[in-house]
């Protein structure tokens, strides 16, 4: 018996350091996303527009911006546009109904069996747990297998909800098909009861006092940390959300700039004119990529020398150093080869 115990101490003592920090972070999917262009299904002028912009990621959408007896046609709308119209190098993604709807069985079932390879990506919204993704996963997987289809569909979900950024880690490890998180915060926001009906960016009753002087802080911060922390633990690219108010440019540079400050690698645009804008904020600029190359330089002379750290510019820089400069040249580099 005592043996036994031993035995079964051991087990659990290698169970749990599996789950330890010796392993490596596993990378995120290498390919930009610095903006996410959405547009309606039902709308077929913009697919080609769609097409032809500046943004890495095209998301056709099926849910919300889709009026519930329009859902057919923009289905359809959207299964012609993936075989017929040229995509160039986007990532294609689709945005399929929720899975507390009656339509989006049908829309992973058509999709995948009528719409060809060109198909990269299903987004889930609204994702509250684990077991949504599961349901999902094992319904495309059935139809891969049964169409044959050579392409391996990835996921996309949003978080939206209360029940998803509880659940947020569990989500982004459901499925080795997930690459991608992204904050939805209109309906976060609903979920959450929050006193606001601005999608994104700084609330006006949201802020501090000092000496008299009002200061907004972001009311949206811990949830992208949250989601930031979840998708580099699993490898999947943190995503921040829309920005509603499209008339305000400043807004929204701001908001992606705290975005991008937190560790998020892009930005929905709600409409064609924040394309522009996502991309100048999360493309590193080119004094920024020249400054990481030369603190890899450097630290590559230091190595040599038999040191493990060094300065530059009066800093100093060590392998945390590294791996930052190697975020920024990596993300360049994908980008130039566009």
């Amino acid at each position: 018996m005592q043996l036994y115990t031993a035995d079964a101490t051991v087990l659990e003592t290698f169970e749990k350091v599996s789950e330890m920090s010796f392993r490596l972070q596993p990378p995120a999917p290498a390919r930009p996303n610095r903006c996410q262009l959405f547009g309606p299904g039902s709308n077929t002028k913009l697919f080609e527009k769609m097409a032809a912009s500046a943004a890495d990621v095209i998301n056709i959408d099926l849910e919300d911006s889709v009026a519930p007896s329009d859902k057919d046609v923009a289905r359809e709308n959207t299964i012609q546009a993936i075989n017929d119209v040229d995509w160039g190098n986007k990532y294609l993604s689709v945005r399929i109904n929720g899975l507390d709807t009656p339509f989006w069985y049908r829309d992973v079932v058509d999709l995948l069996e009528k719409a060809g390879d060109r198909l990269d990506q299903i987004m889930i919204p609204k994702a509250g747990c684990a077991e949504d993704i599961y349901a999902v996963d094992a319904l495309v997987t059935a139809i891969e297998a049964a169409k044959g289809r050579s392409k391996r569909i990835s996921f996309e979900a949003i978080i939206e909800s209360a029940a998803g950024i509880a659940h947020v880690e569990a989500i982004a490890a459901a499925s080795p098909r997930m690459q991608a998180l992204s904050l939805g915060a209109a309906d976060f926001a609903a979920s959450m009861g929050m006193s606001t009906t601005g999608i994104g960016g700084t609330q006006e009753n949201y802020y501090m006092i000092r000496e008299g002087e009002k200061y907004w802080s972001d009311p949206w911060h811990w949830a992208q940390t949250a989601i930031v922390a979840a998708c580099r633990t699993h490898g999947l690219l943190p995503v921040d959300g829309p920005f509603g108010d499209f008339s305000d440019d400043d807004g929204f540079r701001a908001q992606a700039l705290r975005s991008a400050t937190l560790g998020m690698v892009g930005k929905w645009a709600i409409h064609p004119k924040q394309i522009a804008l996502a991309n100048e904020v999360f493309t590193p600029t080119t004094e920024a990529v020249q400054e990481a190359r030369e603190i890899l330089q450097a630290m590559e002379e230091a190595k040599a020398r038999g040191e493990g750290a060094t300065t530059y510019k009066g800093r100093l820089v060590d392998i945390a150093s590294i791996k930052q400069a190697e975020v920024i040249v990596k993300q360049a580099e994908m980008i130039e080869a566009m």
